[in-house]
């Protein structure tokens, strides 16, 4: 009987996270595609502002990180926003929002404007990410969010390829009105995110219960699954202080800084990748570019599947991690010394983009056994948070050292930091997870 029942059980939940896949996940992918392409599209429009508005790679590197300052400091803010007003209103404010800031982005006409538009877009954006991973636990049991992590993090990859082979093509084939074609990739590339806002305001349930999609018997079986996996006194009525204490924790706070260092390698590399190109041969059209510029995220985009995999197979999460900051750190020295070579300069970029897209999944799913429900809204949020103050650094930083003529001197920061971000977690004890085919252990209160 006990067999039959669990058989049931089984073929139940295979059927709820099927619809539930085909439902969600496609509004959630888009919403992150078209996040992080018009985050990173200056780094193609890059080589139309620089000559149009004199930018140096400097002042590139301050506007590219200026970004992130507003985007930290509201990304624990918005995630309670979210837990109060429901993810459907919130998610859709904030996918119109941005998508409006990036279109106006192109009719700027100074460098103070264009400032004005990263901090815009800062505080438009904020709160998207860990929104989506806080939204995924509202929907996933711990055995399935492994993977619903590694299809959520895959939106970044296929967002630069879809932004390295539109924002080439654009800057070079559109010109309409009479205006620059940078200035057509932040329109282009922003009004999607405008329409995938109206769509989530319309089509996105909040949770199980408002899924017209589900019948009432799966929606209370899905809702009493989940709400299984947290622990019993979490059943009260959560306070912010509830919410806060979990930015107290040591652990939580040293994976935060873990990530830091990991980001500073991820977005030194994506937002400065088409100067590299550029720089690999000064021939090469802005189209040109944009097409080499794919293959990097096509190979990082496998890895981070495989990865994943691996990951949720073995229920190993730390050394994938630490194996991928070190794979990014080889490639990024690489990078360096093949910088007018084509050929083993994109072998070593592509290695670059396998580190920093792939640890991603492991890594929070390592994160989010550490969190219970009532921390989780801030604790995902603030980890992402300090790993976004990377996207400030790293930028910044590379700018401030690049020269004219190369660019990738300023690549010896981001490795530093890859490295870092591995002698850290090799530090960090994490227990095994018992379960191989649980994506997150019986732990899994955060639910990423």
């Amino acid at each position: 009987m006990g067999a039959h029942l669990n058989a049931e059980d089984t073929a139940l939940g295979s059927r709820v996270t099927r619809k539930v896949s085909y439902r969600i996940f496609p509004i959630v992918g888009l919403l992150y595609v078209f996040n992080y392409m018009d985050r990173s599209n200056i780094s193609y429009a890059q080589l139309g502002i620089e000559h149009e508005l004199g930018i140096t790679t400097a002042t590139f590197g301050a506007v590219a990180a200026i970004f992130f300052l507003a985007y930290v400091l509201l990304e624990i803010p918005s995630n309670m926003m979210l837990k109060k007003v429901g993810a459907r209103l919130w998610l859709a404010r904030i996918a119109i929002s941005w998508g409006l800031v990036t279109a106006v982005t192109g009719f700027v006409h100074t460098v103070t404007h264009l400032y004005v538009a990263r901090i815009a877009l800062g505080i438009a954006e904020a709160g998207l990410f860990p929104g989506l991973l806080l939204y995924l636990t509202f929907w996933y049991r711990g055995r399935e969010r492994g993977r619903a992590i590694a299809l959520l993090a895959l939106a970044q990859p296929v967002a630069m390829i879809l932004g390295s082979m539109t924002g080439g093509w654009i800057l070079d084939h559109v010109d309409w009105l009479g205006m620059s074609g940078w200035r057509w990739v932040f329109i282009l590339q922003g009004a999607p995110a405008v329409l995938i806002g109206l769509v989530t305001l319309i089509w996105l349930p909040d949770r199980p219960s408002d899924a017209r999609f589900l019948t009432s018997d799966e929606s209370r079986w899905l809702q009493k699954e989940i709400d299984k996996e947290y622990t019993a006194g979490s059943a009260r009525k959560e306070t912010v202080r509830d919410q806060l204490r979990a930015m107290k924790s040591g652990r939580v706070l040293y994976l935060a800084f873990a990530n830091f260092f990991a980001a500073c390698g991820l977005y030194g590399f994506s937002f400065f990748l088409p100067k590299i190109v550029q720089q690999l041969d000064p021939s090469y059209s802005a189209t040109n570019i944009g097409l080499l510029g794919t293959i990097p995220y096509l190979v990082g985009a496998v890895a981070m599947l495989l990865v994943a995999r691996n990951s949720d197979r073995t229920g190993e999460r730390r050394f994938h991690i630490i194996g991928l900051m070190l794979l990014g750190a080889v490639g990024l020295a690489g990078t360096i010394a093949f910088r007018h070579e084509p050929v083993p300069a994109m072998v070593c970029l592509s290695l670059v983009a396998v580190g920093v897209l792939g640890y991603m999944a492991p890594y929070w799913a390592l994160a989010a056994r550490i969190l219970p429900r009532e921390q989780t809204a801030v604790g995902l949020a603030g980890i992402n948070s300090i790993a976004a103050l990377g996207g400030f650094f790293s930028p910044y930083i590379i700018g401030k050292n690049a020269t004219a003529d190369d660019v990738t001197v300023g690549l010896y920061f981001p490795i530093a930091c890859l490295v870092v971000c591995a002698v850290m977690l090799a530090f960090l004890k994490v227990p095994r997870e018992r379960q191989p085919d649980d994506a997150l252990g019986p732990r899994t209160t955060a639910g990423v």
